[in-house]
């Protein structure tokens, strides 16, 4: 047996044993709120990642550790193995409610949970979870069973912090390549030298953020199950809902204003957090990426707010800027909320053209690097800007001048510069080519004048920043098949920054003889 397929094949049975690790835990939701008919298809959803998990563990016990080419490849097979195995509960639940057997008191089927029975629809809605995008294939999530609603914003929570992240905190020991793995799902950020004690401390900020959250929104009106839901949802920056319109149904200003901070939490790196808590909080402003979140959220706040008032969306300036405000930050942080919703349900689809491109705007840049955002990262952004001021300067100085280039506190000299220039104006290379891929191939795909430009990109955008905001197109029946598929490759390569995905397409096509 191939040595790196050993390695490969342990930690993915890993990766599996903690997905069904959730699925288990998640049964205390169906005893809770009685949906018993959902406990067999939970029960077996997690018996078969389980049972998988197992035997590649066992198997491949004693496989050497990953190097940096199969730690990619993990983290790409492995976020696409959770997602195939976690649509399991949508379809399995699904369909019993569809055969609706004898001695188990199903509900009557709806369209919305009917729409799972698709085994597509159910990926798209496990991969949208996990990823943390928030677009949806259900028509009206209020009619979901409690167990479907709680395993949508479950997932989404974990994934915010991450599913390598997780296995790497309860499975994994110190020195099996954790470094590796933490790596190859696009973070570098250290808390402690350890990495295991760096995603324990991770784990304990996010699940103290997420009490928090809960309290705030539970305070200013929201019920307790939308806001444990929303909570989780929020400070993930994921964006599912439980209600059919998103936030827009509570109406509520206090509920808006309430999930700014929530979002923002999100949208900040853990380090930060940690660091913060531990009393210093020079870094809400030292920190160039903590700076700039704020900086960068106010602007695109006063912009949008500008936009839609003066381009007479609302009626009053302060109507304005509380869904400027709200859309922005939350396009930004990639949460994915809407508030800005019509009868039907399409309002930023209807906002002027200048509008959605600002919100699009957000949703490419996305929060700072090290939390649970989508997006290229204010830290490239940046970068790329520092670094070509730094070109453009270099003629007004003599070829002997030695200079360097100052990020975020460090130094960098020539070859520092170059090496993190490079890999920013990679990523955010290949992050313009699939979305000028996918706005070309949707365009194919939809109905001629159905949509305007600006909402195929701005659909697109949300795929792969992973936010979730839509202009109408997303659905189970409004996207057509291709074009559900092809948002499933969007928001996997959104969720690992392209890279790893890229890598693990390559090493597969090569041991197949199809790329040589």
């Amino acid at each position: 047996m191939n040595e790196a397929i050993e390695t490969i094949g342990r930690d993915l049975g890993r990766i599996l044993e903690a997905l069904a690790g959730l699925m288990f835990v998640s049964l205390l939701i169906p005893i809770v709120w009685r949906e018993y008919y959902a406990i067999p298809a939970l029960i077996v959803s997690g018996l078969v990642p389980l049972a998988i998990g197992y035997f590649f563990t066992t198997r491949f016990r004693e496989a050497t550790k990953p190097g940096k080419l199969h730690g990619m490849i993990i983290a790409a097979a492995g976020w696409f193995c959770v997602a195939v195995f976690g649509s399991l509960p949508f379809y399995f639940i699904a369909w019993t409610v569809e055969f609706s057997p004898t001695l188990m008191e199903t509900p009557s089927q709806t369209t919305t949970l009917a729409a799972f029975t698709d085994p597509l629809n159910a990926l798209f809605e496990s991969m949208s979870g996990f990823t943390g995008t928030g677009l949806t294939m259900t028509d009206n999530e209020e009619v979901l069973p409690r167990t479907l609603q709680w395993w949508r914003s479950f997932i989404e929570w974990i994934g915010g912090v991450g599913v390598i992240v997780l296995t790497t905190a309860i499975l994994a020991r110190p020195g099996s390549g954790s470094l590796t793995l933490y790596e190859s799902e696009a973070r570098s950020e250290r808390i402690h030298p350890s990495i295991v004690s760096t995603v324990q401390t991770i784990w304990w900020i996010f699940i103290l953020f997420t009490f928090v959250s809960i309290l705030l929104l539970w305070t200013v009106g929201m019920p307790i199950w939308g806001a444990i839901n929303h909570g989780m949802t929020g400070l993930a920056t994921g964006g599912f809902s439980i209600t059919d319109n998103s936030i827009a149904t509570y109406d509520s200003a206090a509920i808006d204003f309430a999930l700014l901070p929530v979002m923002l939490l999100g949208s900040i790196a853990f380090p930060i957090h940690y660091l913060i808590l531990q009393g210093d909080l020079r870094n809400l402003y030292a920190d160039l990426q903590t700076r700039w979140v704020f900086i960068y959220m106010s602007l695109g706040t006063l912009a949008l707010t500008a936009l839609v008032y003066v381009g007479d969306t609302y009626d009053s300036l302060f109507t304005a800027f509380r869904y400027g405000s709200f859309q922005f930050v939350s396009a930004a942080t990639c949460a994915g909320f809407q508030t800005a919703v019509d009868s039907t349900n399409v309002a930023l689809g209807s906002w002027t053209a200048q509008a959605q491109l600002t919100v699009t705007f957000g949703m490419i840049v996305g929060g700072a690097a090290g939390s649970t955002v989508g997006g290229i990262k204010l830290i490239r952004a940046l970068t790329l800007l520092k670094g070509i001021r730094f070109r453009i300067s270099d003629v007004f100085y003599p070829e002997t001048a030695v200079r360097r280039l100052k990020i975020n506190g460090r130094r960098l000299n020539e070859r520092e510069m170059r090496q993190e220039f490079e890999e920013a104006a990679i990523i955010a290379f290949l992050w313009f080519v699939f979305l000028g891929i996918g706005t070309f191939v949707l365009l194919l795909l939809l109905p001629e004048g159905a949509y305007t430009l600006e909402n195929v990109i701005f659909e697109v955008a949300s795929a792969q920043g992973n936010v979730g905001l839509s202009a109408g197109i997303t659905g189970p029946k409004s996207l057509p098949t291709l074009g559900k598929i092809m948002f499933l490759f969007n928001m996997w390569i959104g969720r690992l920054e392209i890279i790893p995905v890229l890598v693990t397409v390559r090493a597969v096509f090569r041991r197949g003889g199809i790329y040589r």
